[in-house]
């Protein structure tokens, strides 16, 4: 196996040059330095990633916490944070919390123990043990999906990556006021969560633009779980007087939101639309097809990853909140009609594609509900929310 030694001989440079290509620990000339990683490719070396640490006092790591195994949505960030990570010279160190504030602590800890460089973590409901091991060994993190400091006119404490969820959730409800309803559901998440509360302030956002008035018997909780959505929107359905569309505000809320409609023998959209926040891998092959805002995953999950490496750079910097742009993805179950068979290939890969309302006949309902027919509002059919 060659060794540094065998690399210098072969760049024609001294051991400490070499290392210091490696390890990043002081300036190289450029042509010093490629002839080092032309000397490394061609013998094949491989650094001694325990001996670098020692001289670093860096070991190229990165800690990830969050709940992917429950969360397909998390999975896809994940993605992008290897992409990211991988791209920059860094390994990854991932642990599941759960969701559960105990269990979040514990785990920070044994990443922080195996002495990663810094961590990426989606912070539970009630992340205060969490936020006060941060603080208390000034461990380098990027809080994910879930903020901590939420409003525009207060600095953040933390570096923070995350959607934009407020307006995204108000353009599911003033589409579906455009089509004619007016008693919309929302099955929210989890108690406790930002993304939680932002989506409620959309959602309240989307029907006062419309000029809807707030129902608070028509918000729920589906606890961000499939099982607690399909209990909520139970109950939504069996209520006197009962809405005529739904938004659910997590993918795994939405699978359970269908499971309670079939279970109730409703049809989407013919007897209830349905639009929901988070665009998923089948959301195209279910029938209708879901409208639905689509998170940029695999962005925000390579975005954690910059915003840590600038926080290794630069210790000293103020804290930041990054927040990036949905995608508004218009299907059919909230009652729109393809003008074409070829929409659901050209709405994947971002083309502009046309619907109208369903016939008249599907548009009507009973008079406690809404109006008998839909009055259709002109949207792009899919664009960037901001």
């Amino acid at each position: 196996m060659p060794t540094m030694a065998d690399v210098a001989r072969s760049a024609g440079v001294s051991v400490a040059t070499v290392s210091h290509v490696l390890n990043e620990t002081r300036p190289v000339l450029p042509h010093t330095r490629q002839a080092v990683l032309d000397a490394i490719e061609e013998l094949g070396y491989t650094p001694n990633t325990l001996a670098r640490s020692l001289v670093t006092s860096r070991t190229r790591s990165i800690g990830i916490a969050v709940s992917a195994i429950s969360n397909p949505y998390f999975t896809e960030i994940l993605q992008g944070v290897e992409a990211a990570a991988l791209e920059h010279g860094y390994s990854l160190l991932i642990a599941d919390p759960h969701d559960d504030p105990e269990h979040e602590r514990k785990v920070v800890q044994l990443l922080h123990e195996r002495r990663v460089d810094g961590m990426i973590v989606a912070p539970s409901a009630d992340p205060h043990a969490l936020l006060a091991y941060i603080d208390r060994h000034a461990v380098p993190t990027v809080l994910l999906d879930r903020v901590i400091d939420g409003r525009a006119d207060t600095a953040p404490r933390f570096d923070q990556v995350c959607a934009e969820n407020t307006e995204p959730t108000a353009r599911l409800v003033t589409h579906l006021a455009g089509l004619g309803h007016r008693r919309i559901g929302l099955v929210a998440g989890l108690p406790g969560l930002s993304t939680t509360g932002e989506r409620i302030i959309g959602y309240r956002k989307g029907l006062a633009t419309a000029g809807l008035p707030l129902d608070e018997g028509l918000v729920v909780s589906g606890h961000s779980e499939s099982a607690g959505a399909e209990r909520a929107t139970a109950a939504l359905v069996s209520l006197s007087v009962p809405p005529t569309a739904l938004v659910t505000a997590n993918n795994a809320m939405t699978i359970g939101a269908l499971g309670a409609l079939r279970a109730h023998g409703l049809c989407v959209p013919d007897d209830i639309a349905l639009c929901c926040f988070d665009d998923f891998a089948w959301a195209d092959l279910f029938s209708p097809r879901l409208t639905a805002v689509a998170q940029p995953s695999r962005e925000i999950g390579a975005e954690a990853v910059r915003v840590l490496l600038e926080r290794l750079a630069a210790p000293d910097r103020p804290a930041r909140t990054v927040r990036l742009p949905c995608t508004f993805v218009h299907r059919t179950s909230c009652g729109c009609q393809e003008e074409d068979g070829g929409a659901a290939a050209t709405a994947r890969a971002g083309s502009v594609w046309a619907a109208r309302p369903r016939s008249a006949r599907s548009q009507q309902v009973p008079q406690s509900g809404r109006s008998g027919h839909h009055q259709h509002s002109e949207y792009p059919e899919e664009g960037t929310l901001s």
